[in-house]
């Protein structure tokens, strides 16, 4: 590199983002991910042996997916490779392939090809990486905020390690954040700026685990602190309104927090249940999605424990239609609150997906004769309905007879609890099969 291509590089680093400045350019630079990269980790290893096989980083935003890729091709000398998979195809792919094909063979040199967003190649285009991923012409790292066990077809995952990557703590980001006050170099340090300590606290709570947002947020802060000033909670407040929202409505996250809102409802917690609702909502969630959950959870969950609920999630799933946003959110609450706290039992959605494995594969028999259609002219003279007794002829409306056909005779499929209104219908049911 000559001197003006280097005077060039050293200018653009110095306009790149915070963010893109302070990237770590090492292991022990790295902050967070001690699961992954820590002293003795399987990564670490491998990466310090420079014997790193294929893998998938699957993480949220901002955790370092793209750093550790960096990282790992400079410690390793590998060549390293860079595309991003919504603006890239096979041709570039094997472009890439066939320059590293002679690398090798010429320079004994690897290549590392990073893939940005591996999940939005589409099947076509992950199959044509297998053979090179077989034949080791490339060390392919997949980087994804989706779950690859979902979006990464099932031969080229069985061919690479998934590194999963956690959010980031708040202690992580506010040693970062730290790190970047004082970094006169690539950080902030020339602007020699004071801190209150609850201003870095309120960027780590917004940036919601993510390294790049928390260090946008505070270049933009910055800016409007004198050098020498002081950064302030007032500072951060006017650079972010409201929390960014991690909530994809299509991604891994999304499932994460719609099963949470679920388990919640079903586990008797109406505090957490709201608070999985207001995160919904928060993120722009379709409120009719999440009322299909609610009148769901109503029947599987609390049953005929509290009948009422159906009655209170079918009212509140035609009212958010009717009302819309942001009242809607009112009669939500009221629904989540009602189902979280009533009595729970799912006697009645067991017995359904019991007797349904029974009807898919068991030989259950025919229709009892006296059950049958007999409105037509002749059903009698084939037994049709001929020793049928009507219920209410008898005392209660009820008498004893032959229901389920032979095969299944003596079959119980629903076995109610005894919480809440389901354990009268526990008694009169006993009652009734006991006489």
């Amino acid at each position: 590199m000559d001197l003006f291509s280097y005077a060039n590089e050293q200018a653009a680093e110095k306009a790149a983002p915070l963010a893109a400045r302070m990237r770590p350019r090492t292991l022990d630079d790295f902050i967070g991910q001690e699961e992954v990269i820590g002293q003795g980790k399987f990564l670490r290893r491998m990466i310090e042996a420079d014997n790193v096989p294929s893998i998938i980083l699957f993480g949220p935003p901002g955790t370092g997916k793209t750093t550790l890729a960096n990282i790992i091709a400079s410690i390793t000398g590998s060549q390293f490779e860079k595309i991003n998979a919504v603006s890239s195809g096979v041709a570039e792919i094997r472009k890439i392939v066939e320059a590293a094909k002679e690398r090798l063979l010429f320079y004994q040199k690897r290549t590392i090809l990073f893939i940005d967003e591996i999940h939005r190649f589409n099947k076509s285009q992950q199959d044509a990486l297998l053979p090179y991923v077989e034949d080791g012409r490339v060390t392919l790292i997949g980087a994804t905020t989706e779950n690859p066990y979902f979006e990464v077809n099932s031969p080229l995952l069985s061919r690479m390690r998934i590194i999963r990557l956690q959010t980031l703590t708040e202690a992580g980001i506010i040693k970062i954040l730290k790190n970047t006050l004082i970094d006169a170099e690539r950080g902030l340090g020339a602007l020699k700026l004071a801190h209150e300590p609850d201003s870095l606290t309120l960027i780590a709570e917004i940036a919601g685990g993510d390294a790049r947002v928390a260090l946008n947020i505070l270049e933009q802060a910055s800016a409007m602190v004198d050098s020498g000033g002081k950064l302030t909670r007032e500072a951060v407040q006017q650079v972010v309104g409201e929390k960014l929202q991690r909530y994809d409505k299509k991604g891994d996250n999304h499932y994460d927090v719609v099963s949470a809102f679920i388990k919640s409802m079903r586990g008797s917690d109406p505090d957490a249940a709201l608070h999985y609702l207001a995160r919904m909502l928060a993120a722009g969630e379709d409120v009719k999605f999440i009322a299909r959950r609610i009148v769901i959870s109503a029947s599987e969950d609390v049953g005929n424990a509290d009948p009422q609920a159906l009655v209170i999630a079918m009212a509140a799933a035609q009212a958010v239609q009717f009302i819309g946003m942001p009242e809607a959110s009112i009669t939500l609450g009221q629904a989540v609150t009602y189902i979280a706290s009533a009595p729970k039992s799912n006697r009645s959605c067991e017995a359904i997906g019991a007797a349904l494995a029974d009807v898919k594969s068991k030989d259950y028999g025919q229709v009892p004769p006296h059950l049958r259609d007999a409105h037509y002219k002749g059903a009698s003279k084939l037994g049709h309905g001929v020793e049928y007794l009507y219920p209410h002829n008898y005392p209660g409306g009820f008498v004893k007879q032959q229901y389920l056909p032979d095969k299944l005779t003596g079959t119980e499929y629903y076995q109610p609890t005894t919480n809440g209104r389901e354990a009268e219908i526990a008694e009169r049911l006993k009652n009734l099969r006991e006489k």
